[in-house]
Formats: C-alpha cells, sequence, structure tokens
C-alpha cells in the first residue's frame, strides 16, 4: 500500500502496522463484495487507496493538530461502503462512531467489516437522514456529523445539523464546486442553525483536482421541522429565492 503510505505522510499521518493490517482486509473485503453487489464505482488498487482511504483520512486536516475526534461521538451520514467514517475508526480508534447508510446490502458489508475487524464503539444503521434525524436517540446528539458524495450543500446541511449538539460540527468533503456550493447554501444554514466555520483545501497524492472539507459550526438548536419528511430536502432544497 504504498500510495496510501506516502499520501499519509504528506498529510503528516503515520499508519502503524495494525492500520495497514485493517485497511488491507477492508479493501479485500470491498473488491470482493462489490463483484456481487454495487457498493462502489472505485475498485481498483491505486483508487481505493487514494480516493477512498487517503480521501478519508484528509478530515484530520479540518482539525487541530492533535485532536483527531478523540472521545467524541461521530456519526457519518450517507457512508455508502464506509467512506469517511470506518478508515477514520482504524486510525483514530477512540472516536464512538455511527454509521448511517440507506441501502440494506451496503449496511450489511458495513456490519461485516465492523465485526471481523471487532471495531468496537461503532454502531450500523439502516435508514435515512430525514426519519433518524428525528429520532430522540440521534437528534442533537453528536459531537461531529460528516458527509462525502451525499448531496449539493444546501441539501445536506439539512441532513447533517439535526444530528448536531450545539456547539459541535459539522464536515462536509467536496470537490472542486465548493466554493459555490458554499455560496448557495447560506440561507439553508441560517435555518437548520449552522454557519460556515472555514473551508479547507486538500491536495491528494495523484489527484489534480482539490477538494475541499467544509467546517460548518451548530450556533442555534435546529427547529423541529427540520429535517422534513423523506424527499423533501432533495425535492425543495432550502435556497432563498428571493435572492
Amino acid at each position: 500500500m504504498e500510495d496510501l503510505i506516502a499520501g499519509a505522510q504528506e498529510l503528516r499521518l503515520s499508519l502503524r502496522p495494525e492500520h495497514l493490517r485493517a485497511l488491507r482486509f477492508y479493501r479485500q473485503e470491498l473488491i470482493a463484495w462489490n463483484e456481487r453487489f454495487n457498493l462502489t464505482a472505485i475498485t481498483d488498487d491505486a483508487g481505493v487507496q487514494i480516493r477512498h482511504f487517503l480521501d478519508s483520512f484528509s478530515c484530520l486536516l479540518a482539525l487541530d493538530p492533535g485532536e483527531w475526534f478523540a472521545g467524541k461521538r461521530i456519526i457519518d451520514v450517507g457512508t455508502g461502503a464506509g467512506f469517511p467514517g470506518l478508515p477514520l475508526k482504524i486510525l483514530c480508534p477512540r472516536i464512538k462512531l455511527t454509521l448511517l447508510e440507506a441501502t440494506g446490502k451496503k449496511v450489511s458489508f458495513l456490519q461485516h467489516i465492523v465485526d471481523s475487524l471487532e471495531l468496537r464503539d461503532v454502531v450500523v444503521i439502516h435508514g435515512r437522514a430525514e426519519d433518524v434525524g428525528q429520532d430522540k436517540a440521534h437528534r442533537e446528539q453528536y459531537d461531529w456529523a460528516l458527509a462525502r458524495a451525499v448531496a449539493d450543500l444546501p441539501i445536506l446541511v439539512e441532513y447533517l445539523l439535526p444530528f448536531v449538539q450545539l456547539h459541535g460540527r459539522a464536515l462536509a468533503q467536496k470537490g472542486e464546486g465548493a466554493p459555490a456550493e458554499v455560496h448557495r447554501s447560506e440561507w439553508a444554514l441560517t435555518q437548520v442553525g449552522g454557519q460556515i466555520r472555514r473551508i479547507v483545501p486538500v491536495d491528494l497524492r495523484g489527484l489534480t483536482e482539490t477538494r475541499y472539507l467544509v467546517l460548518i459550526d451548530k450556533v442555534a438548536p435546529t427547529p423541529v421541522k427540520y429535517p422534513r419528511r423523506p424527499g423533501m430536502p432533495s425535492k425543495r432544497p432550502l435556497i432563498d429565492e428571493r435572492a
């Protein structure tokens, strides 16, 4: 896993042998399961190492040095095949992680990885953000809500912010269109209690495009009407039509 090791070093991260053993197993199972189920479009060796594992690790660039989510309660919304949540859990075992995914076959894969690697303090939930975000067991219960490639930011903030406790944070991994998405999400953020903290550019080894981490502070409680019922956030995004 030379590409991953070198890329992690460029991010000032050090991968120990136990990290690499877990990630090798994860990669192996991802490729094997993907032959039967559509878990991800990226299955080549370099792609898994860089676009899945290293991209997940890059979330740490949004944090203060040494913070590393230690002891924090985190929910990964729309995690898919486990990104960014599971690689972060492997690298930072002290986090308390919830993986939320709406597709049953992906949920089965996630539970398989969690059980096989004997990962502690990880809960896998089969459900939609709109429903789980109204559940008292999860609503405003997390220090962090994370998401990668789930939806345009005006939609995504309605998914993420209901999970975050007051003064907690959300982190969205975005591509080159992130600055424009942030501008479009300004009104949505005022509705759900969020405020942009900063945008962190990320350059990953082997990728020509710049990626971004959008860091959002939870500055006010989310009104009880959010998130709206399933399908509504994507059908009618919170965009100020007067603008």
